[in-house]
């Protein structure tokens, strides 16, 4: 199964970095958060992706042309413009599709621009700026089992501040610092569709999570997938700090493999 990842917008929420480069080849750690996203998919046997391209589309191109040859030792003979692999030091087995989707496409535009590459069969699709330990695996079975069109991952954000529970005389009686949301479930990304959901994606450059996503809902195509652990976006410089403090400390939640 095929995996498509948005990764040609603007980013202005974190406009700090994103001014230099796309979103997606912002770093955790060492590492863009788009290859971080790859490998949690890779984790769970799927290696084949499409990647949705739009502002400084080709800094990801560039990134993955070069991927293999920066993974090896290389002799370059400048005097006569050629260079030599001499050891390669393995890398993982991607199959990856860098598709131009337009500078000022909106979701849905991207999505129905690459449909050629899908086919007439099932893919997944999510975001190229949120991380989380979703069972992707799981999350096939549990698409398949329910012969709906689409599966959308449900997942309760980290609170920004400290609750506070207080009596009629404003006495705290209880505080828990930054508490798992507020039980509500919010749209995570790590979608799974059937080839069908081509059908709900008008051409008129339209946002995949309002009419489409909308009209999955109503006509009772689209289930949730509940996933209540790790689940983190990258949309300030803040998330960044929080998920390079994980990387580094090696307590990332979805570092599944090496």
């Amino acid at each position: 199964m095929k995996v498509v990842i948005l990764a040609g917008g603007f980013g202005t929420r974190i406009s700090e970095e994103s001014h230099l480069k796309p979103k997606p080849m912002i770093e955790i750690g060492e590492y863009p958060i788009i290859w971080h996203i790859m490998k949690i998919y890779s984790a769970h046997g799927f290696n084949e992706f499409i990647i949705c391209l739009g502002y400084k589309g080709y800094m990801i191109k560039d990134y993955f042309l070069n991927y293999y040859l920066n993974k090896s030792d290389v002799t370059v003979d400048l005097q006569h413009g050629n260079h030599k692999i001499n050891t390669f030091h393995g890398t993982e087995p991607w199959k990856i599709t860098l598709a131009e989707t337009g500078l000022e496409s909106m979701t849905g535009e991207r999505i129905r621009k690459i449909r050629s590459y899908i086919g007439n069969e099932p893919f997944m699709l999510t975001y190229g700026d949120g991380l989380a330990n979703v069972n992707i695996q799981e999350l096939v079975k549990f698409h398949q089992s329910h012969g709906k069109i689409a599966t959308v991952t449900a997942a309760q954000p980290s609170g920004r501040f400290g609750a506070l529970q207080l009596a009629k005389d404003q006495r705290v009686e209880t505080f828990k610092e930054k508490v798992k949301g507020d039980g509500g479930w919010i749209s995570g990304g790590f979608f799974v569709f059937q080839p069908e959901v081509f059908d709900f994606i008008p051409k008129n450059n339209a946002v995949f999570e309002e009419e489409p996503l909308g009209n999955l809902a109503q006509t009772g195509q689209l289930v949730a997938y509940k996933h209540s652990d790790f689940w983190q976006p990258m949309d300030t410089m803040r998330d960044k700090k929080y998920l390079e403090e994980l990387w580094k400390s090696n307590k990332a939640p979805w570092k599944i493999c090496k």
